[in-house]
């Protein structure tokens, strides 16, 4: 399949055969929602084609009233070209030559200006998409702090994001992507700021996809740009925030927004960037330190305590006096691991329950879990408690994750760590330990190592995802974006 190799097809003089085009090409009669309005202006066609749902139709109307009153107002045929051009009343009006083009804007929700004996069209802006208005993201609450969201309109999207950067150099570079779908989509940086071989990288990527259509838009973008394989660890940071795009933009990252996603991909991205929080931000330096440290915590936990608590029921010895009352008080005829993998994956069916379960039964459905895999399931001899306290506490890890790909890494971490500490015990847990490490060691992110500025080692970059400084005192800018200026703020005399 090609990417859009054949030859474009030119406009027409006469517009009875674009209009046969459009019937073979664009299923006009055929789809109900395509569709043409035929008007007669000083004795020459004019036809407008649009898709139904797509488009204001407040504008189309207007729009037609405006050049009916030619008729009236103008006797001049043979300007009518420039005439309509100039009664187009909108701010978005742009000549196109091949009906391919216009075919792509009609189903992209813009309207198609044909005129008979002219090889121009003109195509309109008038699209206004079905969809939400702005609203708080779920995923990513703030006590204080903007409620507004991105939503799946790309226009609404990069508003919201020029909203918070009103520069001049701050660009949306949009490509269409897919060769059916032709999804919007839209690459913003700063010039000037955002690193010119970044930007040309992530463009080079885009353009060199190659399929029919991206129904699942920002996921698959993802897919072909960082080429993830069966890498669990997420490459790209998404955000539904407006400010903590706006914020990454500033430090020299380029975003990806494209149409029918609420999502907005940050790249590049390393490991510590899905362990921060707009909170950390909305709250007063030591505060915001304090609640990263808890969250630091809560993802340690999710990771290695369940692996650990395990270590230390198998091998007894590894603990100190006073930590003896580690491990279970209650003996089961299930092995501790097989009970732990049970209520992991007990877990994991009530959160994909609760995704699926409408709202009014989410409460009933709570209340037979903690009937079934709490109480009940500890009388009955299938867990101990300890297991389900520890569980639970790695469950609250997860869920303190602000990133939910790198929780559901961490899942997977944490099964394979119980997995080599079962079988092989201390030194399975070690071994397990490094291939993690090594295996992170080795990822790239576009050419961005996974953890920085771990490895390689930056200490004043990693002393700012430790501490959460404040605004005044972070004027340097990740060196690890290359950024072209690398200071935010002018040096204090």
């Amino acid at each position: 399949m090609g990417k859009l190799a054949e030859k474009k097809t030119a406009i027409f003089s006469k517009v009875q055969k674009n209009d046969q085009w459009f019937k073979e090409n664009a299923s006009m009669n055929t789809s109900f929602d395509v569709g043409v309005r035929k008007l007669l202006i000083l004795d020459r066609e004019v036809h407008i084609y649009y898709v139904t749902g797509l488009c204001d139709s407040s504008f189309i109307i207007e729009i037609a009233k405006v050049l009916i009153q030619i008729n009236d107002n103008e006797v001049e045929r043979a300007k009518l070209k420039d005439i309509v051009e100039n009664r187009l009343i909108h701010q978005q009006v742009k000549p196109l030559k091949t009906l391919d083009d216009g075919m792509v804007s009609v189903l992209s929700g813009l309207l198609f200006v044909l005129i008979d004996g002219e090889e121009v069209g003109f195509e309109v802006d008038v699209r206004t998409y079905p969809g939400r208005s702005p609203e708080e993201a779920d995923t990513e609450k703030v006590i204080r702090g903007a409620r507004d969201g991105y939503t799946e309109n790309i226009i609404i999207n990069t508003a919201l994001t020029r909203r918070r950067i009103r520069d001049g150099r701050f660009r949306f570079e949009i490509m269409k992507v897919g060769e059916r779908s032709k999804l919007d989509v839209a690459i913003g940086y700063i010039n000037g700021v955002a690193d010119p071989g970044l930007v040309k990288l992530i463009k080079d990527e885009l353009e060199a996809i190659d399929i029919d259509g991206l129904p699942m838009a920002d996921k698959s973008i993802e897919e072909f740009l960082v080429k993830q394989g069966i890498n669990p660890f997420p490459m790209v940071r998404y955000t539904e925030r407006p400010d903590t795009a706006a914020a990454h933009v500033l430090e020299g990252h380029v975003i990806i927004i494209t149409d029918t996603s609420p999502s907005v991909i940050i790249t590049p991205t390393t490991l510590f960037h899905h362990v921060q929080h707009a909170e950390e931000y909305r709250q007063s330096p030591s505060v915001g330190t304090f609640i990263r440290w808890i969250r630091f915590l809560g993802i340690l936990a999710s990771l290695f305590l369940l692996p650990l608590w395990l270590l230390f029921v198998l091998e007894p010895d590894l603990l100190p006096a006073k930590l003896q009352f580690i491990g279970p008080n209650e003996e089961t005829n299930i092995p501790t691991v097989v009970q732990i993998f049970l209520a992991d994956f007990g877990i994991e069916f009530l959160r994909m329950a609760a995704i699926h379960t409408p709202t009014p039964l989410a409460t009933a459905m709570g209340l037979i879990a903690a009937a079934l895999i709490g109480q009940i399931a500890i009388d009955v001899g299938l867990f101990v408690p300890e297991v389900i306290l520890y569980v639970a506490i790695a469950a609250i890890g997860s869920f303190a994750t602000p990133s939910y790909e790198l929780a559901v890494a961490n899942k997977m971490l944490r099964l394979f760590l119980l997995i080599f500490v079962a079988a092989f015990h201390t030194p399975g847990f070690l071994i397990a330990t490094t291939c993690i490490i090594l295996y992170m060691a080795r990822l790239k992110s576009l050419n961005t190592p996974y953890l920085w500025p771990f490895l390689p080692f930056n200490p004043q970059a990693l002393w700012q995802i430790l501490i959460r400084t404040p605004v005044p005192g972070a004027n340097p800018r990740p060196s690890i974006v290359h950024p072209q200026d690398k200071d935010r703020q002018p040096a204090k005399p």
